[in-house]
């Protein structure tokens, strides 16, 4: 049996043409439910299991606000542990103290003695009172004090450990001299960061450098 094609060429491509129209209608539409369902789920997760789960966290919050808030005492654990917290900084802050009684030997002349030593760390001063056995000898102190310089662990050298360095008052009969020395210390020399070695001038023997040395400080 022989079938011929009576339908022009053009009819064959409009026809064509209107499948291929439906087809992609077709995607456009599932594609856009596709999408709208997309949404709908979005929107409801956020309106719904999302929003449970803010007030579940409110409810939380809440709840061990209530037992924060019901805990005996809380001002103060909460004033002892921001001072247990602050311990460690000021551990580091504080000064070397340790280190005076060594500074002190290795700068105080053989001859001298000292009766009141005076120290303050906040306003980096020291008052030193004692005796002598001349005035001189309490000017060469005074000499060592000002030409003392120290190295720090962090490389810094030859710094002036003291500073503003003057006897204030003084007094001397046939036996010995009585002195007052105000001076400032570079607070490097205390801080318990740095290791520190002094480096004390060869102006007079100083306790330090002597065999057999009085006593440091007197009554």
């Amino acid at each position: 049996m022989i079938q011929f094609n009576l339908l022009p060429d053009v009819k064959i491509e409009f026809i064509k043409a209107k499948r291929l129209k439906n087809t992609i209608v077709l995607v456009s539409i599932i594609s856009a439910s596709a999408a709208l369902f997309i949404l709908i789920v979005l929107v409801g997760f956020v309106n719904g299991a999302q929003k449970k789960h803010m007030n579940d966290l409110t409810k939380d919050i809440k709840k061990y606000d209530n037992q924060l808030q019901g805990t005996k005492d809380l001002d103060k654990i909460l004033t002892i542990q921001n001072q247990l917290n602050s311990l460690v900084a000021l551990h580091d802050a504080k000064p070397a103290a340790t280190r005076l009684f060594d500074d002190i030997t290795a700068i105080t002349p053989a001859a001298v003695s000292i009766s009141k030593f005076d120290i303050d760390f906040t306003l980096s001063t020291i008052t030193i009172e004692g005796n002598a056995d001349t005035l001189v000898t309490v000017n060469k102190f005074i000499d060592t004090l000002k030409f003392t310089t120290y190295k720090a662990t962090d490389g810094r050298t030859d710094n002036k450990a003291f500073s503003d360095t003057v006897m204030t008052t003084f007094n001397r009969d046939e036996k010995n001299a009585t002195y007052t020395i105000n001076a400032k210390f570079n607070p490097d020399i205390f801080n318990s960061k740095l290791a520190i070695t002094l480096t004390v001038p060869k102006i007079i023997s100083t306790r330090s450098e002597t065999e057999k040395p009085t006593a440091l400080f007197s009554k």
